[in-house]
């Protein structure tokens, strides 16, 4: 995918100047503010990851919360075990642990628990694709089943306590790979990471949808079974990108926890699975700009809202979600596309850089876009 062929496409082009903005935000927030816009990156992150496999793939996962935790969960332990140094965690003191469980002793290791981050989700993801996908479930039961996923994950969590902190979580973390987390200038050097990352993700999920791959998902999405007797087997394809989004939520929850200083069960539960999908439905599903836009907006007005009437949020996403159904079935992505079709008549030509015109003046010119 040459920078001719990204640059084309004008939501790339929505992306850069998105990211331009997000990269000048240390210098006008509060550290505060940094920490909070910091955790809605690694939320886009996590969406895009839902874009992949809802929005062009069609497989609405309402547990992608337990991808989230256990690569939260992961960097989690690392942290705790750096800070407690050679005493026990006190949540396992508290739980009348007297010794470090034997699968805590790896974490202690930086490599491992990267590592983790990646494989706990991926293993996860290729059980339950391979085990589910292989058998054709698909539609409302595929989402019924994720969300049993996220509560079985969600009880044992908590219901371990003298193990994983339980509802309290893990806290108290004080370094990562030397590098002192209570530090401001420290956090905007992690804020400036996952702006990186961000940009990254999203650079490989348009590679990914741009090649052929990207257009079999598609063509499961929109018919799944003609898919499959033109010869694909679609199970390998949805369990690949599903295994794909996973190893995408995860790495977005082991950054999160840098922002956050803590993770509890509470990131793992069918709520959280629920609120990453609105954020794709408000962006718009099948674009990845629109997954971006959403988690970031959605995030916002949480916060917004959250702080002047705290009780009133619950509705209002509610009513969000309900009013994108009805009125905005392809999110302010397709709105605003719906719009600029309408105006791209009355519209000058756009000049793009390195010798690129934009789809209103091939069209005008009589060259197909």
């Amino acid at each position: 995918m040459g920078i001719k062929f990204w640059l084309r496409e004008k939501k790339n082009l929505v992306f850069l100047a998105l990211i331009l903005v997000l990269l000048t935000m240390p210098f006008v927030l509060t550290l505060f503010r940094l920490t909070l816009l910091g955790k809605f990156i690694c939320y886009a992150i996590v969406a895009l990851g839902i874009d992949l496999i809802w929005g062009y793939t069609g497989i609405l996962s309402l547990g992608h919360g337990v991808f989230f935790g256990l690569g939260a969960y992961a960097m989690a332990m690392h942290l705790k075990l750096v800070a407690s140094g050679s005493s026990l965690p006190e949540f396992m003191v508290t739980g009348g642990l007297t010794q470090l469980p034997a699968f805590w002793k790896p974490f202690a290791s930086a490599p491992f628990a990267l590592i983790a981050v990646v494989v706990l989700p991926l293993l996860l993801a290729l059980l339950v694709g391979f085990s589910t996908f292989k058998n054709r479930i698909k539609g409302v039961y595929f989402s019924i089943l994720s969300q049993a996923l996220a509560w079985a994950f969600v009880t044992i969590f908590v219901g371990m306590q003298a193990y994983t902190g339980g509802s309290n979580g893990i806290t108290g973390f004080t370094t990562f790979l030397g590098i002192q987390l209570q530090n401001p200038m420290n956090l905007v050097s992690f804020y400036y990471f996952a702006v990186a990352l961000l940009f990254l993700t999203y650079v490989f999920c348009t590679w990914l949808m741009s090649r052929s791959l990207g257009k079999i998902l598609i063509a499961i999405r929109d018919g799944e079974n003609r898919t499959y007797f033109t010869g694909y087997d679609s199970s390998r394809y949805k369990t690949f990108i599903y295994c794909i989004s996973a190893i995408i939520t995860g790495i977005a929850g082991a950054v999160y926890v840098l922002f956050a200083g803590m993770i509890s069960p509470k990131e793992l539960d069918i709520a959280f699975s629920v609120e990453m999908v609105i954020w794709v439905a408000v962006g718009g599903r099948g674009t990845l700009i629109g997954a971006v836009i959403g988690a970031l907006l959605v995030n916002a007005m949480k916060t917004g809202v959250s702080e002047t009437v705290p009780d009133m949020w619950l509705y209002f996403i509610g009513l969000l979600f309900v009013l994108v159904v009805l009125f905005m079935p392809k999110g302010l992505v397709g709105v605003v596309e719906s719009l600029y079709e309408k105006a791209q008549p009355y519209l000058p030509t756009v000049h793009l850089p390195f010798g690129l015109r934009s789809k209103s003046a091939n069209k005008r010119k009589g060259i197909a876009s």
